[in-house]
């Protein structure tokens, strides 16, 4: 079995991100509005006799074989479609790493859509989210992407009304943050503001985008610490430049904010452009057909 093809893996945004509590099985129950956006990487999928499944990638910095999750998505398609083809995945990276926006996994649903249609598996859109849960928590949802509620680890995935398209200014500082010490630190909490998540959903039902992007909000931004203060900074500059709300994205340390207008998303990237190497101007779609 042989065969090429071509997948756009989409970043993803949160709109607003809960933590609800730990979960018996050690992780944490999450309730978030999350959205697509156009920045994207470049995923190239070939089939070929080799039997092995493996990656490259023009960062040199990620691993190519079994760590990588685009890699255990080949894997884990092919252990369920019964298939002992090799797989060689070509990724071009865009988005950020270890910046909130999802771009590991994103890429990781690229593959899967990839091999659905390369091998003619004929897996629906649930089954492949099935197989992503097993992959990474937002692999299921950038399987399709678009405008949905998830709950659960992620996995739990609820339609909302898609948001219309708009402008969105993405900024990423040169620093990571920690997925699990942030998570430490909301446990370790014993009060905290919530999301308005069904604000959210009727601001969407509503098509009413200012109020939406006042609600935005994100449970991690409660506990940076000092060190990660460039976060508010960046969210200020973003205000200032024009924008309608902005938040970070996920664990960080990506921030982004959403505007009503294009010169003025331009405007505001270019301006902290002049300060930070990862600063991108991109804006939301509409969700997949699988």
């Amino acid at each position: 079995m042989t065969g090429t093809a071509r997948e756009a893996a989409w970043a993803k945004l949160n709109l607003s991100l809960d933590v609800l509590g730990t979960r018996p099985d050690g992780f944490h129950d999450l309730r978030m509005i999350m959205q697509s956006v156009d920045l994207h990487d470049d995923v190239t999928v070939t089939l070929d006799g080799t039997g092995v499944c493996r990656a490259e990638t023009n960062r040199s910095y990620l691993p190519c074989g079994a760590d990588n999750v685009a890699v255990r998505a080949a894997q884990v398609f092919l252990e369920r479609a019964g298939l002992g083809c090799g797989v060689h995945i070509r990724l071009h990276k865009r988005i950020p790493v270890c910046a909130g926006l999802g771009g590991g996994s994103s890429d990781a649903a690229a593959v899967l859509r990839a091999l659905n249609r390369l091998t003619g598996a004929g897996f629906t859109r649930t089954e492949l989210e099935e197989m992503g849960a097993e992959i990474g928590s937002d692999v299921p949802y950038c399987v399709a992407g678009g405008t949905m509620l998830a709950e659960g680890r992620g996995e739990r995935l609820t339609p909302v009304t898609p948001m219309p398209r708009l402008p969105v200014v993405i900024c990423k500082p040169d620093f990571p943050i920690s997925t699990p010490e942030l998570f430490r630190r909301v446990d370790a909490r014993t009060s905290r503001c919530r999301p308005d998540t069904e604000g959210i959903c009727a601001a969407l039902a509503d098509g009413d985008m200012p109020k939406l992007a006042r609600r935005m909000y994100n449970v991690f931004e409660d506990v940076l610490t000092r060190r990660e203060g460039e976060i508010a900074a960046i969210k200020s500059r973003l205000l200032d430049g024009g924008a309608l709300g902005a938040v970070m994205s996920g664990t960080g340390s990506a921030v982004f904010g959403l505007f009503a207008d294009a010169d003025s998303a331009a405007y505001a990237k270019r301006r902290l452009a002049r300060d930070y190497a990862e600063c991108f101007l991109t804006e939301t779609i509409d969700r997949l057909e699988v």
